[in-house]
């Protein structure tokens, strides 16, 4: 039996499942054997916020009264969030705040390539409210706890939490569940359309290197999906985690909404 391990990543809606089938478990002689093997790997993907806006101070909820209280389990570790120092001391425009559950529905932040780039300011992480702030100001800054995402926060304590989680390029949603499956977004290859633009390869969705190859950075939909936009579609070269899983004979499934 192939042994996975179950894993959270909030940081939307992709969720990569696969069925891990292989050989009968180990047995009692069998130092590896386990009397609950894992059989599945399932991967939840929120998008377009960062982990901090559900899990800042992970594992340890404000519990205000008349909001649901949340108590970790003591031997629950402490996650990559905002520490103290972050929430008195931050280097962004306005402090982090907690989200009341009354503010529950918020919009996304603005997650375009070069808005992440200008928030990320040379790694001085200090301009978050001036590039990706949207809607109500400094919203970004906001997050919630265990009082309100009570459901992800008890994923977490059962399951494992990605808290460092990064990508090589910045951009919005495609990018970013290419990213999970694959690592990286080159070799992207725009499908033939009708009506499609001669410098369709010019699109500012993707960059071209000195040899022609494209690398994507924005929101595009997949070829061969009859939900696909007609502006455009794209299909990706290379290999990435579903090639690896049909090789090994382990059936996967990719589900994605929005």
């Amino acid at each position: 039996m192939k042994t996975f391990q179950r894993v959270l990543f909030a940081g939307g809606a992709l969720i990569l499942s696969a069925a891990l089938q292989g050989k009968a478990a180990p047995g009692p002689s069998d130092p590896a054997s386990t009397a609950t093997p894992i059989k599945h790997l399932v991967i939840i993907y929120d998008e377009n916020v960062s982990f901090d806006h559900y899990f800042a101070t992970y594992p340890n909820a404000a519990n205000p009264k008349g909001e649901p209280v949340f108590h970790a389990t003591t031997d629950t570790p402490a996650v990559n969030g905002l520490k103290q120092a972050l929430l008195e001391q931050n280097p962004n425009r306005m402090p982090p705040f907690r989200l009341k559950r009354s503010e529950a529905v918020t919009a996304d932040q603005d997650h375009e390539y070069s808005n992440e780039q200008e928030a990320y300011d040379d790694g001085r992480m200090d301009r978050f409210v001036q590039g990706t702030g949207k809607g109500t100001p400094g919203l970004v800054m906001g997050y919630f706890d265990g009082n309100t995402v009570t459901a992800l926060w008890n994923y977490a304590q059962h399951f494992t939490l990605s808290d460092n989680a990064f990508t090589d390029t910045y951009g919005p949603s495609t990018p970013g569940a290419l990213e999970i499956i694959a690592g990286q977004t080159h070799g992207a290859v725009w499908t033939t359309h009708p009506g499609l633009p001669p410098d369709w390869n010019r699109d500012p969705r993707t960059l071209r290197d000195a040899m022609g190859h494209l690398t994507l950075i924005g929101d595009v939909d997949p070829a061969g999906d009859k939900c696909s936009s007609s502006r455009g579609q794209i299909r990706m070269t290379g290999h990435n985690i579903g090639d690896l899983l049909n090789t090994a004979g382990i059936s996967w499934g990719n589900f994605m909404g929005g």
